[in-house]
C-alpha cells in the first residue's frame, strides 16, 4: 500500500508546480492520518465502553498525558528545529553531510530524552498530587504506579517523532503517516482480550505495545532509505548550532503551548469526579479533525517551505502561504459550526453505551460544543508555525507560547466558575484564537521584511 501511494504521489508531482505538489502530498498525508485517527476513534470508543469516566481512566489519562506531552516537547521542537536546516544542507551540501548532521542531532535529542525520563521519574511524587489535587489517596496512589509503567513511550514517542520528521524531510511521506497506525490498535486489541481481567492495566500494556511497534516501524524505513538508526555525534558545527539555536526558543514555547493540556487537566480534577475523563472525552472529535487537519498540512508544507526560504524565492512562500490559508479557512469554519449544532447527537452515536451513560453524554456534549471552534485557529495555526519555523524565527513561537500559557491559567480559572468543565473547552477555543491572530501578524510582518531584505 504504502509503496503504490509513493508511486501514485510521484505521478502527481514530477513537473508539477509546488502548490500541486504540496496538495499530492497532503492527498497522501490527509488519506493514511484519516486511516489513523479513525483507529484512533475506535480506540476511544473500546475504551469508553469499557470504563466510561471511571476513576481507573481519570488516572489513566493523567498519568499519560505527562509522557506524551514531555516526548512532544522535547522530540516535537526537535522536528520544527531539525527540518528546515536539514533541508538546507542537504540542498547545499549533499544528502551525506545531511545523514551526518542528522546522526549528532540524534545523539543530542536521545539524550536530553534520557535525562527528561529520569527528572520526571525522581519528581512524580511531587507533581502528581498537584494534578490529581482533588483525586483519593487509593486514585493518587494509581495515578503515580500507571505514570511510572507508561514513563517509556516518553522515549518510544520521542524517537519515533524525530524519525518520521527526517522521513518527511526525504518527502517519504507514506510511511511517517501510517506508522502510527499500530499505536492505536494494540491498545484496542489489549483491552478487548484482558479488560475484564486486570482492568486498566490492559491500556497501559497496549499502549506500551502501540509505541513500541510505531517505533520498529520507522526504524525500517529508516534503514531501508539508508539513514543509520544508532547514532553517533559527528562534532559540532555551524548547522548543529543553528539547530539549537532554533530549538530553544523552540522547546520552551512548546512547553508552554503544550502546557494547556496538563493544566486543563488539573483543573478539571478541582471538578466533580469524572470531570477529566469528560474534558477528554469532549475534545476527541476536535482532536480528530484538528489532527487531521493540521498533520497533512504541516507534514506537506515544512519542506517546502523550507526549500523556498532556502533559495530565497518569498514570493512563492507568500503566494503558497496565502492560498493555503485561505482554503482551511473556508473549510474548517463550516466544519466547526456543524460540529457545534450536532454535539449531542454526535456524542451519543459515538459514545452512549456500555458504562457510557445519558448523564455522561450530556456533559460531553456541552464540552465538545464549546471546544469545536478550536478547529479553524488550530488547523490553519499549523500553517502558520511552520512557516515561522521555517523562516527560522521560533523566537516569535515562544512569545506566542507565553502569551497561551498565562491566558490558558486566568481565561479556566474564570470559565470554568461560570460554565464548569466545558468553561475549560471555551477557554481553549478562546486561547487557540488569539495566539493565532497574533503568529498571523507576526507572520505578515516577518514575510514583509525578508522581502525587502531579498529585494
Amino acid at each position: 500500500m504504502i509503496a503504490a501511494l509513493r508511486l501514485r504521489l510521484a505521478g502527481l508531482t514530477t513537473g508539477a508546480s509546488t502548490n500541486r505538489r504540496i496538495f499530492g502530498a497532503m492527498l497522501t498525508v490527509g488519506a493514511l492520518t484519516a486511516l489513523v485517527k479513525l483507529t484512533v476513534a475506535a480506540k476511544d470508543l473500546v475504551v469508553a465502553g469499557k470504563f466510561g469516566t471511571a476513576d481507573a481512566i481519570d488516572a489513566f489519562l493523567t498519568a499519560f498525558a505527562v509522557p506524551t506531552f514531555a516526548a512532544q516537547v522535547i522530540a516535537g521542537s526537535f522536528t520544527a528545529a531539525l527540518v528546515p536546516t536539514f533541508v538546507e544542507v542537504r540542498e547545499r551540501r549533499g544528502a551525506d553531510e545531511a545523514r551526518r548532521l542528522f546522526s549528532s542531532v540524534m545523539v543530542i535529542a536521545l539524550l536530553f530524552l534520557a535525562v527528561a525520563a529520569l527528572l520526571l521519574a525522581a519528581a512524580s511524587p511531587l507533581f502528581l498530587p498537584l494534578l490529581g489535587s482533588r483525586f483519593s489517596p487509593e486514585k493518587l496512589a494509581l495515578t503515580q504506579r500507571l505514570f511510572l509503567w507508561l514513563l517509556p513511550v516518553l522515549l518510544l514517542n520521542g524517537v519515533s517523532t524525530a524519525w518520521a520528521s527526517v522521513l518527511n524531510a526525504g518527502e517519504r511521506f507514506a510511511l511517517a503517516a501510517v506508522a502510527p497506525l499500530v499505536t492505536p490498535l494494540a491498545p484496542v486489541a489489549a483491552v478487548l482480550v484482558l479488560g475484564d481481567r486486570v482492568g486498566v492495566s490492559a491500556l497501559v500494556a497496549g499502549t506500551l505495545v502501540g509505541f513500541a511497534g510505531e517505533t520498529v516501524l520507522l526504524g525500517v524505513g529508516l534503514r531501508r532509505h539508508g539513514i543509520p538508526l544508532l547514532p553517533r555525534f559527528c562534532g559540532m558545527d555551524p548547522a548543529i548550532r543553528t539547530i539549537l539555536h532554533q530549538y530553544a526558543p523552540m522547546v520552551a514555547g512548546a512547553f508552554l503551548m503544550g502546557s494547556h493540556i496538563i493544566v486543563d487537566q488539573g483543573m478539571a480534577a478541582w471538578l466533580a469526579p469524572g470531570s477529566v475523563a469528560a474534558l477528554s472525552y469532549g475534545g476527541k472529535l476536535v482532536a480528530f479533525l484538528v489532527g487531521l487537519g493540521s498533520l497533512s498540512l504541516s507534514t506537506a508544507v515544512l519542506p517546502h517551505y523550507s526549500r523556498m526560504v532556502a533559495q530565497g524565492d518569498f514570493t512563492g512562500v507568500r503566494a503558497t502561504y496565502r492560498l493555503y490559508l485561505g482554503a482551511t479557512l473556508a473549510v474548517t469554519i463550516p466544519v466547526a459550526l456543524a460540529g457545534i449544532a450536532l454535539a449531542e447527537p454526535v456524542v451519543r452515536l459515538l459514545f452512549e453505551r456500555g458504562a457510557f451513560t445519558a448523564a455522561d453524554t450530556a456533559t460531553v456534549a456541552r464540552i465538545q460544543a464549546h471546544a469545536m471552534f478550536q478547529l479553524p485557529a488550530m488547523v490553519a495555526a499549523s500553517l502558520v508555525v511552520r512557516l515561522i519555523s521555517a523562516l527560522k524565527a521560533n523566537h516569535l513561537l515562544m512569545a506566542a507560547a507565553v502569551m497561551n500559557a498565562v491566558n490558558n491559567v486566568v481565561l479556566d480559572y474564570l470559565f470554568m466558575r461560570w460554565l464548569g468543565v466545558a468553561g475549560i473547552a471555551l477557554s481553549t477555543t478562546v486561547v487557540y484564537w488569539l495566539s493565532f491572530l497574533f503568529c498571523v501578524a507576526a507572520t505578515a510582518r516577518l514575510l514583509a521584511k525578508r522581502s525587502a531584505h531579498v529585494g
